[in-house]
């Protein structure tokens, strides 16, 4: 059994609502939309709608066609993600390429796709929002964000390393480039485990010591600890969209 509640939320200082997400079906999604003029809304609802009909579509139909191939080393599952998402990225950036309002949208994505049949989760991620794992009392980022912070850095002798303001600067955003390089990964779920779906407006308020305590604290109850998860990122300054989706698993 799969219990889940997902809430996004303007914050206290920008003007609009740039995130997306998805809690459906067994699919879950978390999109920051960036770029100016509305585009990173209509980028991050592009990114969730196209996923989230691949992924229906897929499920429906498992002799489709699969424009990125199939690739026999993933499950099902980890293609139909994979899949899903290079579509959305292809569809950004050809609407942000034609569209001139839209000139350099892009989203991150955060996307789990848990298995009806099995005990298991394939997640994928492009940006910085993030997946948390909770098992038995720890809390394990699963997703590496893809920025400047996390570039390896090797200054020789004489050179100028980055400004510390630029490595918040990300590095894989869908819709930057025609293509698009990211892991899909299999997780295994055991009963009483937590998943945490979020965008950088929660993480860059709350640190994940308090992340932690909300999770274990509201473990059965999705829907109080994502309230509980938002209003904590509010308290401490709002200061971008945050959005979180939570899933508790039990056989």
């Amino acid at each position: 059994m799969l219990a889940f509640f997902g809430l996004t939320d303007v914050g206290l200082r920008r003007p609009l609502n740039e995130d997306t997400i998805h809690a459906r079906d067994g699919l879950f999604l978390v999109c920051d939309g960036m770029g100016g003029h509305k585009a990173g809304e209509v980028a991050s609802k592009l990114a969730t709608e196209s996923i989230a009909g691949f992924i229906e579509r897929s499920g429906a139909d498992p002799e489709m066609t699969w424009p990125y191939g199939f690739d026999p080393r993933l499950s099902f599952d980890a293609n139909r993600l994979n899949t899903a998402i290079k579509l959305a990225n292809r569809l950004i950036f050809r609407k942000a390429a034609t569209v001139e309002e839209y000139t350099g949208m892009g989203t991150t994505v955060v996307a789990v796709l848990v298995n009806p049949r099995r005990p298991y989760m394939t997640y994928a991620h492009v940006g910085d929002s993030r997946i948390y794992l909770v098992r038995e009392f720890d809390l394990v980022q699963l997703t590496r964000d893809d920025s400047w912070a996390n570039l390896d850095w090797t200054v020789s002798a004489g050179e100028t390393p980055p400004e510390m303001s630029m490595k918040n600067i990300l590095t894989k955003a869908l819709g930057a480039r025609e293509e698009v390089e990211f892991a899909v990964v299999e997780q295994g779920l055991q009963p009483a485990d937590l998943v945490l779906l979020c965008s950088d407006g929660l993480t860059n308020m709350v640190p994940d010591p308090q992340i932690r305590e909300i999770l274990l604290a509201r473990a059965n109850d999705p829907e109080t600890a994502c309230r509980e998860l938002v209003s904590s990122a509010n308290a401490a300054g709002g200061r971008d969209n945050v959005s979180a989706i939570v899933l508790h698993y039990s056989p």
